[in-house]
């Protein structure tokens, strides 16, 4: 194992990145000119037509490293764009469409200045507001300065019982299995450290102590079963306690004990587009712009989402025409359940209003090559047809039979606006296309212990949905033999010379663009129901994945817990990132000794493959420094620069920071997103629009994830937001 820990966020900046990459790939003539950290100090502020430039300027002189935000409710839908000024307080905001915009400062240290009125050609000279207050200027910190003041117990307080005086349940084994808990279960869907969840609604009502306002506010809304199992993991009153005793201490006047700091070098070089989308009682998990393999598919073209739990209608926006719809996704049996009829508590902000309707339960998008998207949704009740079951003649049926799958598989085509709904026998979760066209699928939870995946060619050959799925079960190759062996069960101890199947369904699935394996990534204590670590998987398929696929597993090192996604370079090598506070890279190929025996299925192996990356920002107190506090919910990598920050980079969802932590030469470009706040990512899409244009013609795209978004900035009246990230070569680039 290789340990980074890169330079802590208040100790120096991050940084001028390689200028040059090289992609052994087609797209190589992808890769965007140098950039470069600043332009000349003494240059003027160059304004085109359709662009807003000019100066900021505080009591002290010229404001480097603050946003200068323009916002516009004149078109189709609501239109913000972004960009940070250089070292001499001058910005550039490029290529606006024709609109009047409200134009503002924000930035640390500061309070939002006063908005002036501009249109596009405006040279402006806007003066930047000083925090008043520490507090003042604390409002604009991402959210995890706040959550990283949070109480951890203490690892003496370690492994829980069920007779355990400090009210820690049996299950929690480690402080790491709390920290997993709070950031894999609370956080990732729900900013923590924004303004409406570390400063509870008095509205509420009156309650003795803050411990029982606890208990009350995790019934509100229709999520209040899934906290209840969550709280229940922490063990109810030791866990309201630790948030109750957060609350208290901020209502108090406790301030986050770490500042951040502005953004500096490349960093500043970021051009950042916003739309809304969707409705304001919506929330979004995925979006999907292009095909992951060729990032050219569907150039300039919509952009769609995923609602999840909160809506049927799938949101899809024209970066073009600045306009937003919603599209209606159907299901196949009208006896298929809806989250309106959950469990629901009063909400402060809803009262007793049912705001989710959803049946389809739309998780996560991907496009093919056809510019078609494919959904993993709901499109049935649970229980399986009989083809699914023990007793069928069905192959992957004879090896793992299934008796429910929660969410199956729709494709649409937006060429003839038309869905095709696809049954299948396992659970799907998140999706991805290898290169021969297959559609593998993940699980999400554990229980089953299978993969599947659909024969696209076969499908649409046949429109025969059951001959053209399969699945296997995770079989980890504890022989040692590089193949399948006679495998014992998932609750059956290890035997000499056999396989075993593992209980640990992928969670993340993202084929090798190498084309030899499939990596997975399966979710721990957590996220999970059942105590188990989380794994890095390795299926090699084999000739006939029913029968031949066999996994590789791997545990993160000790001081690194809690994997949660899965991407792979073109070097073939797999990142993930890490509750613990780290972005983690696995190469398969540094593995020094046979991989078989206990520790193969364990994955208690080959430690030297790992990479630990710490995260920016400030850590839990009483916790090991080396990770921090943050958060982020997925990783990405960018193999075809369509960022500009070069080919193969990684890039995590860091919904902890508010941002999109780009990985480059083993140092992270932080990039802010800052309006609104509470930016909350769960996924990031790359497109090429047009590899002429530089970096006009490139960028990534990512969609607002928290599933309260009425907690961000706006509150109940703001709808999600989908948003563009742009690099330019330096902060005055037109």
């Amino acid at each position: 194992m290789v340990f980074h820990r890169p330079p802590r966020a208040s100790a120096r900046a991050v940084f001028v990145v390689a200028t040059a990459f090289t992609v052994a790939s087609s797209f190589i003539s992808l890769i965007a000119p140098p950039l470069h950290a600043q332009s000349s100090p003494t240059a003027a502020v160059a304004v085109g037509a359709a662009d807003i430039g000019g100066t900021v300027k505080g009591p002290a002189g010229p404001e480097a490293g603050v946003w200068v935000i323009a916002d516009t409710i004149d078109l189709p839908t609501r239109f913000s764009k972004m960009v940070v000024t250089d070292d001499a307080g001058r910005f550039v905001i490029p290529e606006l469409p024709a609109a009047s915009y409200k134009v503002w400062v924000r930035g640390y240290g500061l309070s939002d200045s006063d908005k002036v009125d501009a249109r596009p050609g405006a040279v402006l000279a806007l003066t930047a507001k000083r925090a008043e207050s520490p507090a003042a200027a604390a409002k604009y910190f991402p959210g995890m300065y706040w959550y990283a003041m949070l109480k951890i117990p203490a690892e003496r307080e370690f492994p829980g019982s069920d007779r355990n005086a400090t009210g820690i349940p049996a299950g929690l084994e480690t402080q790491a299995d709390w920290i997993d808990t709070v950031k894999n279960s609370c956080q990732s869907c729900h900013a923590l450290g924004s303004e409406n969840v570390r400063s509870p609604h008095k509205e509420l009502g009156t309650f003795p102590n803050s411990v029982e306002l606890w208990a009350r506010r995790l019934q509100s809304g229709q999520a209040m079963a899934a906290m209840a199992v969550t709280i229940g993991r922490l063990g109810p009153e030791r866990g309201y306690r630790m948030f109750a005793d957060w609350t208290d201490r901020i209502a108090a006047g406790a301030l986050p004990f770490e500042t951040p700091r502005r953004p500096q070098g490349v960093e500043r070089n970021v051009v950042i587009s916003a739309w809304d989308w969707g409705a304001p009682k919506m929330y979004l998990h995925d979006a999907i712009s292009t095909d992951r393999r060729d990032p050219t598919v569907n150039a300039n073209g919509p952009i769609y989402g995923s609602p999840e739990e909160s809506s049927d209608f799938v949101p899809v926006l024209d970066p073009v025409h600045n306009t937003a719809r919603l599209i209606k996704h159907p299901y196949r049996d009208p006896a298929t359940a809806s989250t309106r009829d959950d469990p629901l508590g009063t909400s402060v902000f809803w009262g007793d209003e049912a705001i989710w309707d959803s049946h389809t339960s739309i998780h996560n998008p991907m496009m093919d090559e056809k510019g078609r998207v494919w959904f993993t949704a709901r499109i049935r009740p649970p229980e399986n047809p009989a083809h699914c079951k023990a007793g069928s003649e069905l192959p992957s049926a004879e090896v793992a039979p299934l008796k429910d799958s929660n969410r199956q598989l729709s494709v649409y085509d937006p060429k003839t606006e038309t869905w095709t709904l696809i049954d299948t026998c396992f659970t799907t979760q998140h999706l991805s296309f290898d290169g021969n066209g297959t559609l593998w699928l993940s699980a999400g939870q554990p229980y089953s212990g299978v993969v599947g995946w659909l024969n696209v060619k076969q499908f649409e050959a046949s429109h025969d949905e059951v001959a053209s799925q399969g699945w296997t079960p995770i079989v980890a190759n504890v022989s040692g033999t590089g193949k399948r062996e006679p495998f014992v069960g998932a609750d059956q101890p290890v035997e000499p010379g056999k396989d075993k199947w593992v209980k640990a369904a992928f969670y993340g699935v993202m084929p090798s663009p190498k084309g030899d394996v499939i990596w997975g990534q399966s979710m721990g204590t957590g996220f999970s129901r059942i105590p188990q670590p989380s794994y890095l998987i390795r299926l090699i398929p084999g000739s006939d994945p029913t029968h031949t696929a066999v996994s590789e597993i791997f545990q993160p090192p000790g001081g690194a817990f809690g994997a949660r996604g899965v991407d792979v370079d073109l070097n073939g090598v797999a990142w993930t990132v890490l509750s613990s506070g780290h972005l983690a890279s696995f190469d398969r190929s540094k593995c020094k000794a046979r991989l078989e025996g206990e520790a193969a299925a364990t994955g208690e192996q080959c430690f030297e493959g790992w990479t630990l990356y710490r995260m920016p920002g400030p850590q839990f107190k009483g916790v090991s420094e080396s990770g921090s506090a943050n958060h982020a919910y997925y990783i990405w990598v960018d193999r075809y620069n369509t960022l500009g920050l070069g080919a193969n980079v990684p890039i995590a969802t860091a919904n902890g920071s508010e941002s999109l932590l780009a990985l480059v030469d083993g140092a992270f470009v932080d990039i802010r997103i800052p309006y609104p706040l509470g930016f909350f990512s769960k996924n990031v899409d790359g497109r090429i629009d047009d590899a002429a244009a530089g970096w006009k013609g490139r960028g990534l795209w990512t969609t607002t994830g928290t599933r309260a978004y009425f907690h961000s900035e706006g509150g109940k009246e703001a709808r999600p937001r989908v948003f563009k990230v742009q690099m330019r070569p330096d902060p005055l680039a037109r």
